[in-house]
């Protein structure tokens, strides 16, 4: 059957890599959960703390 000359070419899909090849050139650059997923360390206060202990006095109302 002949093609439609209209009809998009498809590109030939390149071979698949595993997580392990990708990792071998590139390095693992994301880790695998997020900060906000992780147990915060212990001995080390949250972001907002600092904020918080200097928050002003007439916040607190």
């Amino acid at each position: 059957m002949p093609r439609d000359e209209h009809e998009p070419q498809r590109r030939p899909e390149p071979p698949r890599r595993s997580r392990r090849e990708l990792d071998e050139v590139f390095g693992d650059v994301l880790p695998e959960t997020t900060s906000d997923e992780r147990d915060p360390k212990p001995g080390r206060s949250s972001a907002d703390d600092w904020y918080l202990e200097n928050r002003p006095p007439h916040h607190d109302r």
